[in-house]
Order: structure tokens, then sequence, then C-alpha cells
């Protein structure tokens, strides 16, 4: 029997209607209503996101830079990557996790690469998210950069990959980002899933991004 290649695929299902019902200072709510396959209608409510990158930033003894900080709608104070938004249309993605990483953790590094792209809830939400392997890491150039909001009380550390991946399967981090990045990473260094091409195996860290466009 034959099979279809196991990818997901751009579709658009026909909008007879769409309005904005909540305006906010970082996303929107969006309600479309949607052409079903049987031709009935239905709303169906979603949050704009501009779509995010962020970092799993790992050293030559393979431990992970984290940052932790307040969540407020989960009421949690969450280990998580340096991750921002792309709140510049069609900001390059890298050279915005470059930012990010320089601006959470003050750090640099020189040696970039794609690890994975993901919707972050593609049921409720249109957030798009890039995560970059970064290596060769450095303290960043300069003054640290100022931070405001829940980035005042900002922690970072460094924790080994492999005891990352115990915390995740023990239920102890729930941060989406991290607990995909750390299981692709350990995946990708440990896996051999690009046999003798290690990690030139994974994509460039320019590669194209169809869900966020840029130049």
């Amino acid at each position: 029997m034959r099979r279809e290649p196991v990818v997901d695929s751009p579709e658009e299902w026909p909008v007879t209607a769409s309005r904005l019902s909540f305006h906010g200072k970082v996303w929107d709510i969006r309600t479309d209503e949607v052409v079903m396959p049987d031709g009935a209608t239905a709303a169906r409510d979603y949050q704009q996101h501009p779509g995010a990158v962020g970092v799993l930033a790992i050293d030559a003894q393979r431990s992970v830079l984290l940052v932790r900080q307040y969540r407020h709608p989960v009421r949690h104070r969450l280990w998580e990557l340096p991750a921002g938004l792309l709140d510049v249309p069609g900001e390059n993605p890298l050279h915005a996790a470059q930012r990010e990483l320089y601006e959470e953790a003050h750090t640099k590094a020189g040696d970039w690469r794609t690890l994975i792209d993901f919707y972050s809830s593609p049921g409720g939400s249109s957030e798009a998210l890039r995560i970059f392997l970064a290596q060769d890491l450095a303290e960043a150039d300069g003054e640290r950069f100022q931070a405001e909001h829940e980035e005042l009380d900002l922690e970072v550390d460094r924790v080994d990959l492999d005891e990352l991946v115990r915390l995740v399967l023990a239920g102890e981090l729930h941060n989406g980002a991290l607990v995909s990045s750390v299981l692709a990473a350990k995946v990708a260094l440990d896996g051999g899933v690009f046999g003798e091409a290690g990690l030139n195996g994974l994509r460039a860290a320019e590669a194209p991004w169809p869900a966020r466009p840029f130049e």
C-alpha cells in the first residue's frame, strides 16, 4: 500500500467572516467563521501571535544555559530557554535569538544551527517557534542589558543535558519549548540519527522557515 510522506502540509479552509475579538498589548484574539467539510460553518477563536525564537545554548561540558522566571498565567516560576517574541515584522529569527541570548544571559555563541521548529498550541494559537542550538559559548561583549518587568527577577544557571532529560521525564520541568528542545538536543547529540554527519545533519541557522518568512 502506497503511503503519503509523513510531513505537515499547508492548507487553508474557506473563511466566510473574520473579526478581531480582543486587542491586547502583545497579541490579539481573532474569531473566524470557518467552512467545515460538510459545508456548515463554525466559529474558531485563536490567538494571533507574532511568533518567537529560543536558544538551547550548550557548553563544552554539555551544560545547558537556562533562565528561570515567573509566569503569571500558570502561577509558576519556570525554568526555560532564553527566548523572545518576533515582534518586529520580517525580523531575521537568528538575529532575534542572538539578541535574546545576550539580553537574558549576557552570552554569545560562535556556532548556530536550527534545532527544531514547532507550533506551541495549534488548536488555539498561531504561535510558531524556532529553537536554535548554540555552541562555542562565551561572555558577551559590552554592558549587561537593563532588564524590566518579570526579567528583573530572572535567574540564570547551567544544568547538565542528561540531568535535564531526567527532569523532563520525571515531570519536574514543564515549559514546552524547553521540554521539546532538551529531548531533541539529546537525540541530535547522542542518537546518531545523522550518521557520520553528526550535528552537521541539523539545518543551518538561516534555514527557510515558511511559518515565519524572513529576509
